[in-house]
């Protein structure tokens, strides 16, 4: 009975162990789903804002309040499309393309990289046409967007090209003082530019599967406690069994024998008697 008892007691002290690596896990999703909550939120409060002038959005020291992601912002300038800069293997059409980076000299006298869009890859390692940005004075709106991390898988890209909108790396060939903090995705250009480049789709709304994958890590510590158990019950019962089927010990089986025979005297006697 002892050894069942501590094989029992490491039942549930691994049902313990697994319910708390399924509570850490679910409070992991839970946590992810709430930052998801979060960045919906902020999408549907800023991306259709009214737009502001670049040096509202972002101050003389070049910082990006979080909270001004996806925000509309009017740039008024030139591009300096000499410094053209192409960002390799970018899902969009289905296919590997191209974003094409062209830095923009606002009126504040600061540089803003603005990504203008995307063109399909060509034969070769760049694409066919890249369409040139309008020229002279532009008033442009672009939508605030982070900078992007190096690789780390340490991919380089070809000159004229980079692996990722990791901005410093942008900054570093660029000329004049460039804003690193972050950059702009076009949604509009006046004057129109001849040729358009593909353009960029909204934000997904979907809020992702970190809700009900936490509930299924809840329900999972669950069915452990339910799984050992059952475990435990089904030994008890397989106990039961044997203990019933086994054969009585000896002195038992006398006893019962000495019963039935005093038994069978009273009957012989009571029918003398009668």
């Amino acid at each position: 009975m002892n050894n069942r008892l501590v094989r029992w007691g490491m039942y549930v002290l691994i049902a313990i162990a697994f319910a708390v690596a399924c509570a850490f896990l679910a409070n992991w999703q839970f946590d992810r789903n709430e930052s998801r909550a979060e960045q919906l939120a902020l999408v549907e409060r800023n991306y259709d804002a009214t737009p502001i002038p670049l040096a509202d959005a972002i101050a003389a020291d070049g910082a990006l309040d979080p909270d001004d992601e996806w925000h509309p912002v009017l740039l008024q300038g030139e591009y300096l499309s000499d410094e053209e800069v192409l960002v390799r293997n970018r899902p969009h059409g289905g296919t590997s393309a191209f974003e094409v980076l062209v830095p923009f000299q606002d009126v504040d006298g600061r540089v803003f990289i603005v990504n203008r869009g995307w063109v399909p890859p060509g034969e070769e390692a760049t694409p066919d046409v890249v369409p040139d940005a309008p020229s002279g004075t532009v008033d442009v709106i672009v939508r605030l967007r982070p900078g992007e991390p190096l690789p780390t898988s340490g991919r380089s890209a070809p000159e004229g090209q980079v692996p990722t909108i990791h901005l410093p790396s942008i900054a570093a060939t660029a000329q004049g003082d460039v804003i690193t903090s972050a950059y702009g995705l076009l949604v509009s250009e006046d004057p129109e530019p001849e040729t358009p480049l593909g353009t960029f789709d909204s934000p997904t709304e979907d809020p992702g599967p970190h809700l009900s994958y936490a509930i299924q890590w809840i329900l999972f510590a669950l069915m452990g406690f339910i799984f050992i158990g059952y475990m435990i019950r089904t030994e008890i019962q397989k106990h039961r069994e044997e203990v019933e089927g086994r054969p009585a010990p000896v002195k038992q089986r006398r006893r019962r024998d000495h019963d039935a025979d005093a038994e069978d005297e009273l009957l012989d006697d009571i029918e003398a008697r009668v």
